[in-house]
């Protein structure tokens, strides 16, 4: 998952080099190790999948368990098991990775063809479904294991596997073979990454015949529409992201990664255009996109209902996927801000305290706290989008997703440069940067996002001393840095601030403001108008039933105003009751909205929300008609500032 391109703007430090020690992220790496694996490789010998592997390996006749892209569940947790031996090294985890890679190996077919579902006698024949059979995309899932492997323990079994899957798909879908994309992409930015581990060019060649020859109306039209696959219109002519949005941002991440590495600036210019319209346009007040339950997938600009949010939690990685490879190509902060708000509101959101239990799918408004998925008679959830998170799901792509982009965290917190190193997020630990002008070791004490401090210390620095850019966030108006000798210096918000010439054994500290933050959604965005947001530092606050007065429903809750109050570490909001009769006919030609009582009510970090059992829960919270009108204005005038 990690990008490691050929050039960049800040050189990418790898995971042995960016150490992440407790605060929030260390706890939860400490949790996808102690809990998350475990849990997914139980879940995943339940049901049979590795079982497809180890039949497919025996030769023998079997039934297939699962979906068409249960392969790619195992690759993923592999891959996330690597990259954690690199960031903590554990012998139990390498012998279970032994194991897996063994099966894997021997599963693989003389030609390099890798599929437990298609080829066979019995099955269905290879590449006979290419909407929905999702082969090219388990190759990709298989080849970024591999890639994995080799980083964590230098070994090439898995990689000379991945290298055998990839020239068999050169030959098979090459300039002279089959004119065919897959139904789901995602090979394209591990073909990328297969080429900058081996430097064989043939591989970004084949990334790239992939990536122009969406559009061309390979796939078949159904009644999700071409966009859906991401086959309505070329990539090169995409304006802004559509169609199922997993899938649009695993291609746009492997269109950047193309790009970067064939020197394509038209290409790199169309993706940047891209993520600006979509950030814009079509994506969450918590970094989440899709906002469609039918397809999964981008609805039309300001289309952002909160209620039937869908933003699958792998929309939320594949975002931070290509946050990041802009980041590296461009070194602007805005990436590296998008990339933040969607770990601390989508990914943290995702997964629960204990590690076991999983959001597939992630509402901005859940209006029942009744509402639970059905489940198989194993336990299993068949549909995302619940009052509460679930052990596993039929379609288990987000465990595993989550898995590797945490074991793999570190490598998104700092970047080399040639004068120094640029610090990206907030995490306690320690960086170690080879840069242009010598090694540089840094030690990071923060408890950010619960406080809004962050020293770094230079433990190893050239002579002359280093320099450290450190972004601040977009949001952090009034954010100053310390200097050594004390001089505080003021900062751009959505920016990088440097301290220049920083010696050996001297610090610098960047001081965050972390007031609550009213926030007001564009007056576009119908499913939300009169109603307001609150931010503290990078999370997202929720309402929940749970701290409601009792007898309260959600639905009868207005603000009085858009003041907070804190106190002993929590956030409140004055909360008018409104109290609502049934009646025979939803409207009425009078407002009968009188409050019967208010109370404080406190708000909590989105991603705690359903953690004290299932809840009702909301962001966006109504207010009164008075203080909707100075929402309503306050909008308005920063509209007409910005014309």
């Amino acid at each position: 998952m990690p990008a490691v391109p050929s050039s960049s703007t800040s050189h990418p430090l790898s995971i042995r080099q960016v150490k992440i020690h407790g605060g929030f992220w260390g706890k939860r790496q400490q949790l996808m190790r102690d809990a998350l694996i475990p849990h997914a490789l139980e879940w995943m010998e339940r049901l049979g999948w590795v079982d497809n592997l180890r039949d497919a390996a025996a030769g023998k006749p079997f039934d297939h368990a699962g979906y068409q892209f249960a392969d790619s569940e195992v690759y993923k947790i592999v891959e996330a098991m690597c990259w954690d031996l690199v960031r903590a090294p554990d012998e139990g985890m390498l012998a279970r990775v032994d194991e897996l890679v063994g099966v894997i190996v021997a599963a693989q077919e003389p030609d390099g063809y890798l599929h437990t579902l298609f080829g066979r006698p019995w099955q269905k024949p290879r590449y006979s479904d290419m909407a929905w059979g999702h082969e090219l995309y388990c190759f990709g899932h298989l080849i970024h294991a591999a890639v994995a492997h080799h980083r964590a323990t230098a070994s090439t079994e898995l990689l000379d596997v991945a290298r055998r899957t990839a020239d068999h798909v050169c030959i098979m879908f090459g300039s002279q073979g089959m004119n065919r994309v897959c139904g789901h992409p995602g090979i394209e930015t591990a073909l990328v990454e297969l080429y900058r581990t081996t430097g064989e060019e043939r591989y970004l060649d084949q990334a790239m015949i992939f990536i122009d020859r969406r559009g061309s109306g390979t796939l078949p039209v159904t009644e999700l529409g071409a966009g859906y696959w991401q086959d309505a219109i070329s990539v090169r002519r995409t304006t802004v992201m559509h169609g199922h949005a997993v899938r649009a941002l695993y291609l746009a991440a492997g269109a950047v990664d193309a790009a970067v590495e064939k020197n394509d600036t038209g290409l790199l210019a169309i993706m940047r255009s891209q993520w600006d319209a979509t950030t814009a346009r079509r994506t969450y007040i918590t970094g989440g996109m899709g906002s469609h339950h039918m397809d999964e997938a981008f609805g039309e600009d300001y289309v952002l209902p909160p209620d039937r949010s869908y933003y699958e939690t792998c929309a939320g990685v594949a975002s931070i996927m290509l946050s990041w490879r802009l980041l590296l190509a461009t070194g602007e902060a805005r990436y590296a801000d998008l990339m933040e708000r969607t770990l601390y509101n989508v990914v943290a959101t995702a997964l629960s305290s204990d590690g076991t239990k999983f959001f597939y799918a992630n509402t901005l408004h859940q209006r029942s706290a009744d509402q639970l998925p059905a489940t198989s008679a194993l336990g299993v959830a068949i549909r995302g989008g619940a009052a509460q998170r679930q052990p596993w799901f039929e379609v288990s792509c987000c465990p595993p997703n989550v898995a590797r982009l945490l074991a793999s965290l570190g490598a998104y917190a700092a970047t080399a440069v040639e004068d120094g190193v640029m610090i990206h997020q907030y995490v306690a630990g320690s960086i170690h940067a080879d840069t242009g002008a010598g090694p540089v070791a840094l030690s990071v004490e923060t408890r950010y996002p619960e406080h809004g401090s962050v020293t770094i210390r230079v433990e190893t620095a050239p002579a002359a001393g280093t320099t450290l850019r450190i972004r601040v966030p977009s949001w952090a108006d009034g954010a100053t840095l310390t200097l050594p000798g004390g001089t505080v210096v003021s900062t751009v918000a959505g920016e990088y601030v440097a301290a220049v010439g920083v010696r050996k054994g001297q610090s610098i500290s960047l001081t965050i403001p972390l007031t609550v933050r009213a926030t007001y959604p564009d007056p576009r965005i119908d499913a939300v108008r009169g109603t307001v947001a609150f931010e503290k530092g990078p999370e997202v606050l929720a309402l929940e039933s749970h701290d409601l007065p009792a007898g309260w429903l959600l639905e009868e809750g207005h603000l009085a105003s858009v003041a907070v109050t804190e106190r002993d570490n929590s956030v409140y909001v004055a909360l008018q009751r409104v109290t609502l009769s049934p009646a025979a006919w939803p409207y009425s030609g009078s407002q009968p909205v009188e409050p019967v009582s208010t109370e404080d009510v406190a708000l909590v970090p989105y991603h705690q929300w359903a953690e004290r059992g299932p809840a009702a829960m909301r962001i966006f919270l109504p207010l009164s008609q008075s203080a909707a009108s100075t929402g309503y204005s306050r909008v308005q005038e920063a509209a007409e500032v910005e014309a």
